[in-house]
């Protein structure tokens, strides 16, 4: 039955909302909706919004076959390829006016890995080859200019001098290193070592990997680490459920898609253990609690949290075979339907809901973080693995 609903809110909910959103004048697609659904024409383009954007068209396309999709990728790498890539300094704007001129010129790691993962997902959907040309030049400019010695520096300006990590700092911290930037970097790479098998990606997704298993992971808590110093040293007490349960099954696809038994073995341990954590502490009243920083739970309910924990349960599923993940999985679908996604003519999933169930109305639908790559790939995922329920 899942199957079924969720292609549906795929293809008759986020697919269409989404291509109304194409700009045909400027190019792109519009970058701000409010949640009373306003359309701002004029605001700024987020350059995360818009790989993420052209990743979900181009992985829709892969999955669903539909023309449409195509076009609207197409369109996206139009977008990005023309505005959003510093051909003189490397990497992409952090942000570009409406009409397409760089407005925000930051350098970040965890932006141009989104960059990567788009670029190499259009061409894994439609065989182009500048577009795997263009992901191979990011790649370099990340591996060339964001690296010390001890990982991936984050934030820098337009010629690549590093600065605060405002974009990826929360909590009132500010993070030398972040866990959600690696793991991305995880997603871009496998992504791209999807491609064409490069040896130089291979080996640099494996050491990522080790970074979470030597670094970032804690087996202590079965937990990962949120935020470091610039020597990956841990910096606050914060337990970021979404990242945990999705870090579980996109490691688990980088293992399978480098196709390393012994790796395979190691992280499905690891990703077995991280779920199980998930499952028994941040389960409640149907749905996954957001975080805990020190020891203060944060009961909201964040759209992608809720996408990502049934991507990250169906797997752990699949992995281990207990039926109280697939029960989990059930069950936040369920909440997804009743809460999360937005009933009103013309709105997508609304980005927050509180713990009494009302959505959080100073939260944009559409903006440089709100896109259609989390719900989106949860409805991709659960086609695609075929657990119906």
């Amino acid at each position: 039955m899942i199957i079924s609903e969720v292609r549906k809110e795929l293809t008759e909910h986020i697919i269409p909302f989404w291509a109304n959103l194409k700009d045909e004048e400027n190019g792109g697609f519009y970058g701000y909706m409010g949640y009373d659904l306003s359309l701002d024409k004029k605001a700024d383009k987020g350059v995360i919004l818009h790989s993420r954007i052209l990743w979900f068209f181009s992985s829709c396309y892969i999955v669903l076959k539909d023309e449409k999709c195509r076009e609207l990728a197409d369109h996206a790498f139009e977008y990005i390829k023309d505005h959003c890539i510093d051909y003189d300094n490397g990497g992409v704007y952090w942000m570009t006016g409406c009409k397409g001129e760089p407005s925000d010129t930051m350098k970040h790691t965890y932006n141009i890995a989104f960059a990567v993962y788009a670029l190499s997902a259009y061409y894994n959907a439609v065989g182009d080859r500048f577009a795997l040309c263009l992901a191979y030049k990011l790649f370099d400019d990340i591996e060339t200019n964001t690296l010390d010695d001890y990982g991936y520096r984050e934030a820098f300006t337009t010629g690549w001098k590093l600065i605060p990590n405002d974009a990826l700092s929360e909590n009132g911290l500010m993070a030398d290193k972040t866990m959600n930037t690696v793991l991305h970097l995880i997603e871009a790479y496998t992504e791209l070592y999807k491609a064409d098998g490069n040896e130089k990606v291979g080996e640099r997704l494996r050491f990522l990997l080790s970074q979470v298993s030597e670094k970032i992971f804690d087996p202590d808590t079965g937990a990962l680490k949120v935020f470091f110093n610039e020597k990956l040293e841990v910096i606050g007490d914060i337990h970021s459920y979404g990242h945990d349960i999705e870090a579980s099954w996109l490691i688990d696809l980088a293992c399978d898609t480098l196709g390393d038994g012994e790796l395979k073995v190691q992280f499905a341990e690891m990703d077995l253990k991280i779920s199980n954590n998930i499952l028994n502490i941040a389960m409640e009243g149907g749905a996954l609690n957001n975080e805990r920083e020190n020891d203060k739970i944060d009961r909201k309910r964040v759209w992608w949290v809720q996408a990502e924990s049934v991507v990250g349960f169906i797997n752990a599923y699949q992995h281990s075979g207990n039926e109280a993940f697939l029960e989990a999985a059930k069950s936040v679908w369920e909440y997804i339907k009743s809460d999360i996604i937005d009933k009103r003519e013309g709105g997508e999933w609304y980005s927050e809901v509180s713990f009494d169930h009302k959505p959080h109305d100073f939260k944009e639908i559409v903006g440089p973080w709100k896109c259609p790559y989390h719900n989106g790939r949860m409805c991709l995922e659960v086609i695609k693995r075929g657990v119906d329920f």
